[in-house]
């Protein structure tokens, strides 16, 4: 198998899976329970804590487990501007942001805020510049994303967070760092920013589980309450064997500096080979990650690309997971044309992937595009007849 959507998931790492097997087998105390059993699942969740917050350059103490991004994402906005609302009911955004961020601003105008959706520039990019022209003195909540589910575009949240505290120093900061944890340095802390969500699928630990880092001070209105586990802004029992995957998980990974170079090796081989097909187009923002790519083959769908490459065992993205097929939002706001939008591909590396990957993903791009080409031609002259 040649899996190349990790962007979407990853494949849970070995020392995740066994610590996972551990806490369910052995460690299964509940955190909160006072006798032996339940202290030792609490140290567990103690050191998942400190690996997980060191990630992203935070306290320990500052961060809180969620199911995965999609809860972060909602507690940060929606708990956060319920709780800075009297600033005002103004929001800023992007219209690249993901879906449970856009999904949540979506919510906020129905409890009647008024949200700026700030569109990429000329070269794919949301600029500090641009963030600051769009706050007011009653913006309350800005939320601009680290690195592009889709494009790979990589924003400048430091420079970002500056340029907010400037126009709006009232305003809440947020970030959804999910595709830039554990791949590119982040320093929450440092930066100032007072929410940054992360996600643990992203990163070989399973499915369920992610992080909302809460600035110290910054004050954020829980989602579920019923219990005072973390912080008391996430009732209800920690779910301890994925929160301690999660803290093996992020472990395990190797030296940022050296998959950093490891992804640049492969997108440039990437990027080689398909400057090969002709009237392929790459929507390669200014400033991108080497780990994520988009490119189309504009006469071919992606749908139907996506089934000839995963009968070969070769699994790629037709844009965000989350999307479901639906056309791009985030394409659309770059304003690319719609047969570009129907026949993108999104191919999104991990640390373990292969020169070989890449190389098969390429052959058999090759076949798709020749064999496709030849079957569309061959209906459109049965159509003349």
């Amino acid at each position: 198998m040649t899996y190349l959507d990790n962007a979407a998931t990853t494949a849970v790492c070995q020392a995740a899976a066994e610590k996972a097997v551990y806490m369910m087998t052995e460690a299964f105390g509940n955190p909160s329970s006072l006798h032996t059993a339940g202290i030792t699942a609490e140290r567990e969740l103690t050191a998942a804590r400190r690996a997980v917050a060191g990630l992203i350059g935070a306290p320990a103490e500052d961060l809180i487990f969620t199911s995965g991004g999609t809860e972060a994402n909602n507690l940060a906005i929606l708990g956060g501007a319920a709780a800075n609302h009297r600033v005002g009911r103004h929001a800023v955004t992007t219209a690249m942001e993901h879906a449970s961020v856009t999904a949540a601003f979506d919510e906020l105008e129905k409890q009647g805020w008024e949200v700026t959706r700030l569109l990429p520039d000329a070269d794919g990019m949301i600029t500090p510049a641009a963030v600051a022209a769009a706050c007011r003195a009653d913006t309350a909540l800005v939320s601009v994303m680290t690195v592009n589910n889709e494009t790979g575009a990589h924003f400048a949240t430091e420079a970002i967070v500056a340029a907010v505290r400037e126009a709006a120093p009232r305003a809440l900061f947020h970030t959804d760092a999910v595709q830039a944890a554990g791949k590119l340095p982040l320093k929450a802390q440092k930066w100032g920013v007072d929410l940054m969500s992360v996600s643990g699928h992203k990163l070989h630990a399973p499915k369920g589980v992610g992080g909302l880092y809460i600035r110290r001070g910054v004050r954020v209105i829980p989602r579920a309450v019923g219990g005072s586990q973390e912080r008391a802004l996430r009732a209800g029992t920690e779910a301890a064997p994925a929160i301690a995957a999660f803290g093996a998980a992020v472990t395990a990974l190797p030296p940022m500096q050296e998959t950093l170079a490891h992804y640049t090796a492969l997108c440039d081989r990437l990027i080689a080979g398909l400057s090969a097909f002709s009237g392929a187009r790459l929507h390669r923002p200014a400033v991108h990650v080497p780990y994520i790519v988009n490119v189309s083959f504009p006469g071919l769908r992606s749908e139907t690309l996506l089934h000839f490459l995963a009968e070969r065992d070769i699994f790629v993205s037709g844009g965000s997971a989350c999307s479901k097929g639906k056309q791009s939002p985030v394409l659309q706001a770059l304003n690319l044309p719609t047969a570009e939008i129907d026949s993108a591909l999104r191919i999104s590396f991990c640390h373990t992937t292969t020169e070989t990957d890449v190389d098969r993903f390429l052959a058999a791009m090759r076949e798709a595009v020749d064999t496709l080409t030849r079957v569309a031609a061959f209906r459109h002259a049965k159509q003349r007849r």
